[in-house]
This record gives C-alpha cells, structure tokens and sequence, in this order.
C-alpha cells in the first residue's frame, strides 16, 4: 500500500484526534478522457493513477485517500464509460459501473471543452435517471472555455438531471478543488478511518510500479500500440542498501509490436524505463532499480490472471 512514510515528506498536517472523525466513498465516473484521474491525483495531492491524453488510460478502480481536516475521502478513479468491443474493454466499463455502488458521494466529471455532450455521459445520465440515484456535476476544464459556454453547457446538463450540486474546477491547474473537497468532506458520515490517515491509495506497490512503466509506454509509442500491451510486476526485492529492485514484464499481443517497444539496439525501452524508474524513485524516495522485458503474448488480454490483477471481472 502506498502510504506519505514512503514518500519524500509529509503531505497533510496532524489530524486532531480529539474531534469526532467521518469516512466515506466518493466515486468519480464519465466518459473516457475527461479528467478523472488528474482530479483524483490534485485532491489526494500526490500522483496515484496514472495520467495520459490517450483514452481509455485508467483499466481498473482505484482508490484514492484524501484527508480533509478529520475527515478521510476515499476516491474511487473508474475506468472511462464507453461503447465495449472486446472482453477486456467489458470488464473496465462493468468495473466503471460497480463503482457506483455503496458510496456516499457520487461524482459525474465532464469535460466542458468539449463541442457538444457526448453520448456516453448521455448514457450515464439516463442509468441515474433510471435508478433514482443522486449524483453532483463537475465541470473540468474550465480554463479552455469562455464563460458563456460554461454557464450553457452547465444549463444543457441540468436539464437533462436535477444535480446534487455542481462544481466548476479545472483539475490541472487546482482551481476548485479545495472547494470541492470541503463539501465532499460535509457530506461524509460520522464513521472510524477506514484506512491509515497517512496511506495515499490501497494500490500495492507492485501494481504502481506496473502502472508508472505502463503510462510511460502510453505516452511514448505509437498510437495504437498501448491498448495491445500490459505491464506486470515480476518481483520486488529490498537490497540490504535500502533500496529495491524491480523486475517487470511488459506483454505485447502481436510478436512485432517488440521491436516497436524496444527500438534500435533497445534504446526506445531504456529511455521509457529510465522516466519510469526516476518517477517511481520520486514517488518512494527511495532508489529503484528497475528492469524490464518484453514478451509476445498473444492473447493476454484474454487471460483471468490479469484480470485479477487488476479487481476486474473476466465473465463481465
């Protein structure tokens, strides 16, 4: 578990034990590529789920843990809702949807950059609407648009479901952010911490070494070529210098996607590992030493192992 003792410093000040504590669940879903994760990531305050502008980037739920005062928010990341076409894009958008239930807040991030409301977010409404379920708006990316359209696209939105709320943010840059984590700590139920005030996600570190490398393969290759590949970690071993070593594996479904990741003389691969091990150093502060391999497996993506590995149902 990813914790701030495994961290360069502190990121939150002393909880005042003294006064009554609340914890609860805040799920944040929408279509894909809206901003869920860099909103997770400036609420928490630290990088917990990986980022990229390719969509589909975030394949499994993760939680974020957020203190606000004496209040733990605990911050669901959900893969992107979009239209499925094979059994691992199934299984991300029935993970997506299990994300909504038993929270206490439920948070419906759009993209307000762009041109028109997506049929996803059409979607997402609709099954709210069908279920009677409250859910609150957050409109990201309010710096790239003009007010007028802010305030239209806010007003077409709400038309179509009566909101909780509804919060402007830009997730980049922080603004509203603080606004919005006090009144998500407002709606939270008087309750025990449900993890360690000093833990920043219940990711294993095994599988945020595996996501680091993955999002620098998503941001370094070819278009295509991330949603084919995978990353695993092999192992993970504490030198008696303090620090570790870790071997992953990255899976490519088709035998010449290895050239593509390795390049000339492996120089592609070294260069994507080297980012991936000074983050990973940045985020434990510690040293890492990191090595990787590729390997062709042909039908990784359907295989229940990795499904496991990332809490996502094969049979979805």
């Amino acid at each position: 578990m990813m914790s701030k003792m495994e961290t360069a410093g502190s990121l939150f000040s002393t909880t005042d034990i003294k006064k009554p504590t609340k914890a609860g669940f805040v799920v944040l879903i929408g279509s894909s590529n809206v901003g869920k994760s860099t909103l997770m990531n400036a609420m928490v305050g630290h990088k917990v789920s990986i980022v990229t502008p390719k969509i589909q980037t975030t394949r499994s739920r993760i939680r974020g843990i957020c203190m606000h005062k004496n209040t733990q928010l605990v911050l669901v990341d959900t893969p992107g809702i979009f239209a499925p076409h094979n059994r691992l894009e199934r299984a991300m958008v029935n993970a997506a949807w299990r994300g909504m239930e038993t929270v206490d807040v439920c948070l419906l991030v759009h993209d307000c950059a762009r041109t028109q409301i997506d049929d996803d977010t059409k979607k997402i409404i609709d099954r709210f609407l069908k279920n009677k379920q409250k859910i609150s708006l957050i409109l990201n990316k309010i710096d790239l648009v003009s007010s007028e359209r802010l305030l239209a696209r806010a007003a077409e939105l709400s038309k179509m479901i009566q909101f909780e709320r509804v919060f402007m943010i830009s997730a980049q840059s922080g603004n509203g952010v603080q606004d919005l984590k006090k009144w998500l700590a407002s709606q939270m139920p008087e309750s025990s911490y449900l993890f360690d005030p000093d833990d920043l996600s219940d990711m294993p570190l095994r599988l945020l070494a595996a996501e680091i490398l993955r999002e620098k393969l998503f941001l370094n290759l070819h278009q295509e070529l991330p949603y084919q590949l995978t990353v695993e970690t092999d192992s993970w071993k504490g030198n008696d210098d303090g620090s570790v070593r870790v071997d992953l594996s990255i899976y490519v479904a088709r035998n010449g996607h290895r050239g593509i990741v390795l390049g000339k003389s492996g120089h592609t691969l070294r260069r994507i590992g080297t980012s991936a091990r000074l983050e990973l150093e940045k985020t434990l502060g510690l040293r890492v030493h990191l090595f990787s391999r590729v390997k062709f497996r042909k039908d990784w993506m359907n295989e229940p192992a990795h499904f496991k590995t990332w809490d996502l149902d094969f049979n979805a």
